[in-house]
Order: C-alpha cells, then structure tokens, then sequence
C-alpha cells in the first residue's frame, strides 16, 4: 500500500453523515448532507512524555500559525497556550478494515468505530426489532483514544477536538446527565462520558489549557472546540468519545421527510448519550463485521477495496419517514441525485444480500410517483409509435424530490450529458425486482405488480420494434421525451461507445438479462404468457449479439458498426441473472451457451488487451475508445469473468487489482473517498460516490481468488501499514 493517508468516511447508515478522516491536513470533518469534506480539522493530540504543555498530534489540523494567534490571544493569554506539533508522518501507521480505522503514533491509538448491519424491515418489522433498528440508525461514530503513560514521569493530557463549522450558531459547550461535549451548531456534536473530562472553546485549540483559572473553562469565543482528558504517570488509558449528528424536523420538499431516527432521538445529545451507552455492543459488532470480511479470504488489494467502497455508499444512505412510511434514499455522492436508478441497480447486487426491503422501498416509489408512459422514435427508419411505461434517471437532488414522473437530470433536445435514459432506467427497474423477489422471496409482491411488470415487457418489445416480425431483442429507439436528442447510458460522460443507448451492445446485454429475469418471475407467479414472451426476448437478443460479433470473435460496441471500440461492460448485464436465481442460463452448455461462449472468448481475445481495455498499470478501462473509466463497473465485470465466465484472469487479475486500489490511494486525490472516475489512474470526478458497493459481490465467489504470499484464510487480511512508503 503506497500510501496511508487518504480519505475515507466513517459512516453511520441512513443518517447521509460522515466523520471524514485520514487526508493529511484540514481535509476532512463531520459532514451532514454536505457531500463532501468540509475541510475542517479533526485534533487528536497527546502531551509529549518527555516535554511537558509540547502535544503531539495525528496529521488531521491545519493549527494556527503564531502570527494568527496574536490577533485574538493577547501576551497575558499566549502564557497558557501549548505548543502543538504533527507526529511525523513515517511514524504513523494504520490499521484499515471494514468498521475499524485505527492510527498509532507514539504512546496514542485513535480507533474509530463505524457498525455495518443488516437493517430490519422497517415497514414490516416494526415495533418487534425496535431496538435493532435503533441501533443500526443511531447517527454516531464512536472513537476510542488510548494513551500509554506507563513509562511517563508526569500526568500527560489528552486533546480530542474540532475547528468550528458551523457558519451560524458556532461551538457551544455541553455538560448534562453525565455528558461533556463540545456542540458545533445544533446539529452536529463531540461527546464523552469519561469520568474527570473537561471541554474548552477557544480561538487556539490548546489556549486554554494551562490557564491557572479553572473558572475561564466556560468561556466560548473561538473557533476551536475540544475534549481534555489526563492520563497520571505509570497509567494506561482508554477514554471513549461519539462523534453525533442530528437533524430534526422536515428535511426533503416535494415529499415532506423527516430523518427516521427522530422517532428515537430528539436532540444531538441523545444522540451521544444512546451511542456512549452502547459503546461495547458497537464495538463487538464491528468486530464481528470486520472478522466476518477477513474470513473471505480477499487479497489484501480486494479487502481494501471492500472496505473502502462500503464506507463510501453508507455514507450516501438516508432512511427517512412520510406520512408513517419509510422512504429509503441513497444519494449521488458529491452529485447528491437521489435514487438514481441507473446507480441503484448497482446499489442493489449489495443491498439484496443485507436488506433487500430498501430494493423493494425504492421499486415502489418509482412505480407510485415517478412512472411515466412515452412514444418511440427509430432514428435509422423514421418510425414513430408508441412507448411504453419507464422511468426517470433519478427522484430528485439536494432533498428535493422531483415532480412526479420527472427527474433532476434529463433534459431534451441533448445527445450526450443531461438527455433521457428511459431505456436503461426501463432495464434497471426490471433487473432490481428480480433481485429482490429473489432474495425476498417474495412472490405476493411479485403478483400485486404483476400488470406493471407485464407493462415494462411490452414497454422493452415496443423499444425492440413495435411489429414483432421484426424484433432483434435488443432497444433500438430513442423516447419521444428526447424532443430529437438521443437517448444515452449511465456511462453519460463517454462517447457513443458507449454513452449511446439506441444498438448498444453493452445495453443488448442488459435487455437479454431483463428478458431471462422476467420470465423467471412470470413462470414463479403463475403467468406463462408473459413468461414465453420474455424467454423469446431473451433469445432473440442473445441470438443479434452473437451475430454481431466479427469474424475475429470481437463484438461491436454498436449494432450498427459504428466506430471501433472494443467494451467490457457488454459482458456486464450477465451478474443479474445470477444473482436474480436464474443460474441455469448461465451455463456455459446450456441454452445460452453459445453466447455466453461468444462473450467469452470477446473479453479474453479482445478486452484483456494492452492495445485495447487494460491501461499500462494493469487496470481495467472500459472502452478502448476513452480513457475514463468506472470502476465499480470493472468490479462487476471482474466477477463476472471469474465467476460466471470463467475467466483465467491469473496476473491480468491481481495487476488489476493492485491498480484500482492504487487509483483510489493517490497522494494528491485521495481526498475525495472513494472516487468513481478514473481517467488514466486519476481519480478526479464523482467522489463521495456509492456505485463502488458493487464490489461485494465478490464475496460469494465460491473460491475467492488468493496470490502466492497473500494472507492465510485464519488471519486478518487488513491493510496496515507504517509511513508513507508502504509496509
């Protein structure tokens, strides 16, 4: 690991929070709803055991320099002001997992505490696991800081604090019911309930520090917050604090939410005083949670990657509460869309295996609210007619939920960025109710959207061509909503490769999923009609794409031959089936193995090429025809190949690993978090972002792929790592 100190959020789900940590400087911070860093610093600082009122600090704070100082701090009050000074950075080290973050530098640990569960049904479960749910909710991050004095020859003290953020209310102290804690504003807070803690505001973080005057302890100019704790001589000592967030009242317009944890939690500081009292129990279930992940026997590269993704979507999550129901959101990083649905496919291989009612939450409020009916224009014929139901790109942004049937992001008259995705977004919603009736098992629900389901099959033959002589299997038109734009693809920001929508190849793959899914569903609810319908879809578009592919075995990424792109993502669509409980149309021999031999023989051939698809570090791009790439879409593939296709990846696999992981720890652009778009080893747009979630889906590989000298399967395979030049 090259570099130790990137970003990463530490996350409580459904509360869209962060305590942001580990780019060097003022990088990070307690972000609600920000969608990015707030740049504020995190001081965690212990007195020197040599150098009485020196404190040593983790490398989080951007400190007052002395000429700042003197324009708040007269002479008399700079007497009492220590001196505070960053750790070298070859001296710190990290411990990253799943739900532990853990520094140590000297005789200090700083370990952050972040659970990842299973989130209870809220519609269904309630109120019999009220007190899951309350757990899973809080919106804390607890922090542990242990100091070993036990060869020290004084009391040394402990400062835990925060810069101020709040550009209104400012910090606020905060001594009740056992609590002491530093408030910034009224939603945000630091809290402990150590015996003996005191809090400081002051315009230095240590100014207050050796002021002879207990009494001045209360004062509030500044801005500087911070928790003091002491550790006496030949003394260790572990002292616990919460970093909480609160945010009451409606919180959304269009649909009027609030956060559903305020069913629970009326204020930041019974935010603090439930999340102090359940300390041991989050501390065992991140325990459990991280040794759950080391028992998958990842490559170290993988392991972090996981982690890193994970952190990064649960940041994203709301769960929030209308009118008595709960309304699940997950937001669009640093974009802040919500529900996209071309994401939420992504979102979905994920939450299947923990919570699959979110999938189901998400599925109804875009059949309830934001369903749509269109008309079709075939660009290469002319042909108008009609559509069929669909659905927007996305519910909203900033908390605002979009009109009915409309989105925040698409707009006509466009043939890249910003036009209509009614054709993927149409493939996505059929994909996650196959997902979720799956893992759900959930067939009443199945049979209560029966009519809509059977609506999105015509909708996609209609896509095909409206007279079924001529249908190919694959979405050939644009919506009537373009107003003489094109539609496109997630892949927005890419050339017609595939940013196109209308004969790509990349969305032919999603369509044979969607018509192998639907029939898999009709046959399970009783519906044989529509379910010969969907099988003969799903034919029909195996059969175009295996026509399609060039003497050579590469598959264009448009029918039409347009262009000389060679893609990955049109093995993609191939991960829903499988995890939708259609695996015998994955057989390599079995009805759909000619095709599946034909993509195949693509990705080896023609993909996993120097000259094509991989960059020089080894990494996955996914079009050769632009140097952007996605990488929670590689993470998908990689499965994929391994797993479904069967792909020897060998080297070209470990390398690619190693690359993407390399992406995402840069020095200069790791501040970001986890990042979706790389352009040739930068990762520079998309940040905060939660597609990369998707890598969890390697851990149902049934032999999870292991290097020589990797890791044993019994020990942990975490990153830890010491300075900045790696282990």
């Amino acid at each position: 690991m090259s570099n130790i100190f990137f970003n990463t959020q530490h996350a409580p789900i459904g509360a869209h929070a962060s305590l942001t940590l580990g780019f060097p400087g003022a990088r990070g911070g307690m972000d609600l709803e920000l969608c990015r860093a707030p740049n504020q610093s995190v001081l965690v600082a212990v007195e020197s055991r040599t150098q009485p009122n020196l404190f040593e600090a983790l490398p989080f704070s951007d400190l007052p320099d002395p000429a700042e100082r003197r324009k708040f701090v007269n002479e008399e009050l700079m007497t009492h002001v220590g001196e505070t000074r960053p750790f070298d950075r070859a001296a710190v080290s990290r411990d990253f997992h799943l739900t532990t973050d853990t520094w140590r530098a000297g005789d200090l640990r700083y370990t952050l505490y972040t659970p990842v569960r299973d989130l209870p049904d809220l519609d269904r479960d309630l109120p019999t696991r009220d007190a899951d749910a309350r757990r899973a909710l809080v919106p804390a991050v607890r922090g542990e800081i242990t100091v070993d004095n036990r060869r020290g020859e004084f009391t040394r003290r402990v400062v835990v604090g925060l810069s101020r953020i709040d550009p209104v209310r400012g910090l606020r102290h905060v001594r009740q019911d056992g609590l002491v804690g530093i408030g910034d504003g009224l939603d945000l807070g630091l809290f402990t309930d150590a015996e003996g803690a005191w809090s400081c505001i002051g315009f230095d973080p240590l100014s207050v520090l050796n002021d002879p005057h207990p009494s001045n302890r209360h004062a509030m100019l500044g801005n500087w917050g911070s928790l003091v704790f002491e550790v006496p001589a030949g003394a260790l000592r572990t002292f616990r604090v919460a970093y909480c967030f609160h945010r009451p009242g409606v919180v959304t317009s269009g649909l009027a939410a609030r956060y559903f944890y305020t069913r629970w939690f009326d204020s930041v500081e019974s935010v603090a005083a439930f999340a102090l009292s359940e300390f041991d129990e989050a501390v065992d279930a991140c325990r459990a949670a991280d040794a759950a992940l080391d028992a998958r026997g990842l490559s170290p590269e993988q392991h972090f990657t996981v982690a890193h993704t994970t952190r990064s979507y649960l940041y994203s999550t709301q769960m929030l509460a209308h009118d008595g129901r709960a309304l699940w959101v997950v937001n669009e990083g640093e974009f802040n869309m919500m529900n996209t649905l071309d994401l939420a496919a992504d979102h979905a291989l994920y939450e299947v295996q923990h919570h699959p009612w979110t999938v189901r939450n998400v599925l109804e409020q875009y059949a309830e609210r934001f369903a749509y009916v269109d008309r079709l224009h075939f660009a290469a014929t002319g042909l108008v007619c009609d559509g069929g139901v669909t659905f927007p790109h996305d519910m909203g942004i900033n908390g605002h939920f979009a009109l009915p049937g409309r989105s925040a992001y698409e707009m006509a008259g466009l043939t890249g960025c910003f036009s209509y995705m009614a054709t993927e977004e149409l493939l996505n919603w059929i994909l996650c109710a196959g997902l979720y009736v799956q893992h759900a098992n959930d067939l009443a629900w199945a049979t209560s959207y029966a009519t809509l389901l059977e609506q999105c099959l015509q909708s996609l033959e209609q896509r095909d061509h409206p007279d079924d002589t001529q249908r190919i299997g694959v979405p050939r038109a644009d919506s009537s909503r373009c107003e003489g734009g094109r539609e496109i693809t997630t892949y927005d920001c890419l050339d017609p490769s595939l940013g196109q929508a209308s004969g790509n190849t990349y969305i032919a793959g999603k369509a044979w999923a969607a018509g192998v899914i639907l029939r898999h569903v009709f046959e399970r609810i009783g519906l044989p009609g529509p379910a010969r319908r969907a099988h003969l879809q799903a034919r029909r578009a195996a059969a175009t794409v295996r026509a399609s592919a060039r003497s050579d075995g590469r598959i264009p990424a448009l029918l039409d031959g347009g262009g000389d792109a060679v893609i990955l993502p049109v093995i993609e669509g191939l991960a829903y089936p499988w995890f939708a409980g259609c695996r015998d149309a994955l057989d390599l021999d079995g009805e759909y193995g000619p095709y599946l031999r034909t993509l195949k023989r693509h990705l080896e051939e023609h993909v996993l090429r120097e000259d094509t698809c991989l960059y020089p570090d080894g990494g996955w791009r996914i079009t050769s025809s632009n140097s952007n790439t996605f990488p929670a879409k590689v993470y998908v593939c990689q499965f994929v190949a391994r797993e479904i296709l069967r792909s020897p990846l060998g080297a070209v696999g470990d390398r690619a690993d190693a690359a993407h992981m390399a992406w995402q720890l840069h020095p200069e652009h790791s501040a970001g978090c986890w990042t979706e778009q790389v352009d040739n080893g930068i990762a520079h747009t998309a940040k905060y972002y939660p597609r990369g979630v998707s890598s969890n889906i390697w851990l149902t590989e049934k032999a999870p792929r292991r290097r020589p000298g990797s890791p044993a399967l019994s020990s942990a395979p975490s990153v830890e790592v010491s300075g900045e030049g790696g282990r």
